[in-house]
């Protein structure tokens, strides 16, 4: 580092932003374990202090010509060394305020939901570590920095999404989390060790750059980034390592809203932003990769229509957005996916938080109980999450129109229409899903009068202290509606700011077709109209068309029984092949070469013992024997 810490404004905030967390985390495990409210305090203190350095970092750089690098040397071997520090340029300080943001309005959230809960003080310390390392991967300049940031990223959300360690359910969840996206890091430390042997090199400027192409050759950079994407596959819940993510919501609900809009999952598609022009090297590789979107975008939308789990259905949601995501990076569409990455940090975080109210007043998270319990009743949480709702179905003028118009835009520039016809699909499916949700909690069949104690026991806040907590958690709500309301209409100052300086990537929203926009909020409204007849009308069944055949519905509440095959493929390849034949080597060529060696221990000194009589004068002999006979063969 060139310059000292204090001297540099720059480094100072950047050093601040990303180690503070890590400095609350330590003391609170430390010291201020036992007193829950301190630990919250230095908490929420410390990723104040990392937001408003970000939002200064930001600010400072908004016409930043090149990236800013501080490194220094790390681990020294010979002619290597391995650089640790911080690079700063448009993308990373976009994804390190997104993170600053939607970690500091979970925690202030959190003061209300997790108030009296005995892990509160823990709970903090696990939502700073996990800042901490998200912060640090977002502005880590090489790819090994990256993926050491990223496994503590993946150790910090197994500790959150595993809280309730004593229930069996959620310690379940932690550990599928945990082992599945591993599977993905596998292949993700495979293919940086690819590009570090062949490249010779992990920075992430120089692996962006034209040179790669020249000591790297097509294959090997097609087989890289496949593998490397496995990583993205493992932390985005892509197909097929998709259903850890459901299963994830046994956590309390603000780790939902933290690890499942802008942080953890986002980490794969900001990943695949990050190394972009990497991975557009290799057009069959991003052939691939929109394969897998698409099918990952369809797949969790499916699923998505037919659980009656509020938290399960934005779980869903979350894959498939991801998965749209990764269509539109795949498709070439730089901007348009980074900007709904954006977008859909702000309405996803949303709709978990909202949740996370209903839930906490009616300790249910089936949507339909809530409704016939008289949901409607809470006005904030209702209308931010109507609003958050129309976000993600895509309808104007909110963020999610604008972001997902851009990734239609770009789909619809490829020379396959398959590609834009399933996005639109997606849209549909998205607007219906998230609609039969809203409309099950406003239009229930029967609302039922809820007395103080049941199904919570907190009454709507009828006193003070539940009043308080509310208000605590409906502040946030308000502040991420008003950023769903406005975000959008930032579009071109966003797209001047990613693009305009971006160096090598191939940065486009995609083409503007009015016919498309047409189509596609129409598509919208469509499925916001049939999920309208189905569950909003008067005298609606409340049964979607899906759930009235019956294998369809149980093919799509069995996630395509992808779970089944991944059970079976343990079962007989794993325990059923594998297993047996290190259990046969184990006992028959290990434990049976110690068992000869034995035997023949044994066998050899019952040999010997026959030479062995106890009387001196028949040893003596028999040695000048042997000796007579040697001397005779030498000397004869």
């Amino acid at each position: 580092m060139t310059s000292s810490w204090f001297q540099d404004p720059t480094l100072l905030a950047a050093m601040l932003g990303a180690l503070l967390p890590f400095v609350s985390f330590a003391v609170i495990m430390v010291f201020t374990r036992p007193y829950p409210k301190l630990s919250a305090t230095i908490s929420v203190a410390a990723v104040s202090v990392s937001l408003i350095c970000a939002l200064s970092l930001l600010g400072r750089h908004w016409h930043l010509e090149q990236p800013i690098q501080y490194t220094a040397k790390w681990l020294v071997s010979g002619k290597l060394y391995v650089p640790f520090g911080f690079m700063l340029d448009q993308l990373s300080l976009l994804m390190l305020t997104i993170v600053a943001v939607i970690s500091f309005l979970v925690q202030v959230y959190s003061l209300g939901y997790m108030a009296g809960d005995p892990g509160f003080a823990r709970y903090y310390a696990f939502q700073s570590l996990f800042a901490w390392a998200m912060m640090t991967m977002s502005i880590a300049p090489t790819m090994l920095q990256f993926y050491i940031f990223w496994e503590l990223v993946g150790l910090a959300s197994y500790f959150l999404i595993g809280f309730y360690y004593e229930k069996f359910s959620a310690s379940e969840a932690g550990k599928k989390a945990f082992v599945m996206t591993r599977l993905g890091d596998i292949a993700f430390f495979l293919g940086l060790l690819l590009v570090l042997l062949n490249f010779g090199n992990l920075n992430i400027l120089d692996m962006n750059s034209v040179d790669v192409t020249a000591r790297m050759s097509p294959a090997l950079i097609t087989l890289s980034a496949i593998l490397i994407f496995g990583g993205v596959a493992g932390k985005s819940a892509q197909f097929p390592l998709l259903t850890w993510l459901p299963d994830a919501m046994e956590g309390p609900t603000p780790v939902s809203a933290l690890l499942h809009s802008a942080t953890m999952v986002a980490a794969g598609v900001y990943m695949f932003a990050r190394i972009f022009p990497f991975f557009s090297k290799s057009a069959t590789a991003m052939t691939l990769f929109l394969a897998i979107g698409t099918i990952t975008m369809l797949l969790a939308s499916t699923m998505a229509m037919v659980t009656r789990d509020i938290k399960q259905v934005w779980a869903y949601s979350t894959i498939s957005q991801l998965g749209f995501m990764v269509m539109g990076l795949a498709a070439g569409s730089y901007f348009a996916g980074i900007f709904h990455l954006t977008t859909h940090a702000g309405f996803k975080a949303l709709l978990f938080l909202c949740s996370g109210v209903l839930i906490h007043e009616y300790e249910t998270n089936d949507f339909f109980e809530i409704g016939k319990y008289g949901g409607r009743g809470l006005k904030v949480p209702i209308v931010c999450m109507t609003l958050a709702a129309a976000a993600l179905s895509g309808l104007p003028p909110l963020s999610g129109f604008f972001s997902k118009e851009a990734i239609m835009g770009g789909l619809a520039g490829l020379h396959n229409p398959i590609w834009l016809w399933a996005g639109l699909l997606g849209a549909f499916l998205t607007a219906y899903y998230s609609f039969r949700l809203i409309f099950a909690i406003l239009f229930p069949k029967k609302i039922e009068e809820v007395h103080h104690g049941e199904h919570g026991g907190h009454g709507h806040g009828e006193d003070h202290h539940h009043a308080g907590l509310y208000w605590v958690m409906a502040w946030p709500l308000i502040i991420l509606a008003a950023i769903t309301l406005v975000l959008g209409f930032f579009q071109t100052p966003l797209e001047n700011f990613l693009v305009g300086h971006h160096g090598g990537a191939e940065g486009h929203g995609g083409g503007h077709h009015a016919w498309l926009l047409y189509v596609a909020v129409g598509l919208a409204l469509s499925g916001v109209g049939l999920a309208w007849l189905e569950f909003g009308r008067k005298g609606a069944s409340q049964v979607g068309f899906v759930e009235r055949i019956e294998p369809v519905k149980t093919l799509f509440a069995e996630r395509w029984y992808i779970d089944h095959f991944y059970r079976l493929f343990l079962d007989y390849v794993i325990y059923g092949i594998f297993s047996n034949l290190f259990t046969r080597n184990d006992r028959q060529v290990i434990d049976g070469g110690i068992d000869g060696i034995c035997r023949a221990t044994v066998g050899g000194g019952r040999v010997l013992s026959f030479l062995q009589s106890g009387m001196l004068q028949y040893n003596l002999m028999v040695m000048f024997a042997v000796l007579a006979l040697v001397a005779l063969y030498f000397f004869f």
